[in-house]
């Protein structure tokens, strides 16, 4: 059983109130998810292709991530999410925004993790994902809506563009 902190819409977290991974979260409160996009020093990113047994499978993610565990932080859950996804062990990460989102009761806090990792050297995580790949920023800004999961990580790639 998966057990979440509960926040409130102002990234307030909501003392003696746990929530667990796939009951239904009450109105008004919130999980936190962290989301990596991964960067590389030479300029490109890292995209991981979904297990085709999942939700979007066969498409393509732009970020790392996950739900933070009880008693985690941000930081520990990106990092934690970062490792078990990609195999990137990373301490540099620098947030780059926070998004709540009441339809999924989420707040998303967003990384940037810039690189020097050996790009040969990504692990894939059984059951999650399949395939990866490096591509420019013009590549991954550019790609269509089908090959990119979901609403919210084309937001992402968006806020991007700012970068």
């Amino acid at each position: 059983m998966e057990l979440w902190d509960a926040y409130n819409e102002h990234f307030e977290k909501i003392e003696n109130k746990t929530l667990v991974r796939g009951e239904k979260i009450p109105e008004g409160l919130f999980h936190l998810v962290c989301d990596i996009i991964v960067k590389h020093v030479d300029e490109t990113y890292l995209l991981m292709q979904r297990d085709y047994r999942k939700h979007y499978g066969g498409m393509w993610e732009a970020t790392a991530g996950g739900s933070a565990l009880k008693g985690e932080t941000p930081f520990e859950c990106a990092k934690r999410e970062l490792k078990e996804e990609t195999g990137i062990i990373a301490s540099n990460l620098t947030e780059v925004g926070r998004v709540a989102e009441a339809h999924h009761r989420s707040i998303y806090v967003e990384y940037l993790c810039v690189t020097d990792w050996n790009k040969d050297n990504i692990t894939l995580q059984e059951g999650e994902t399949i395939s990866y790949k490096w591509v420019s920023k013009d590549e991954l800004l550019n790609m269509c809506k089908s090959e990119l999961v979901t609403e919210r990580m084309q937001n992402f790639i968006e806020e991007l563009k700012k970068i």
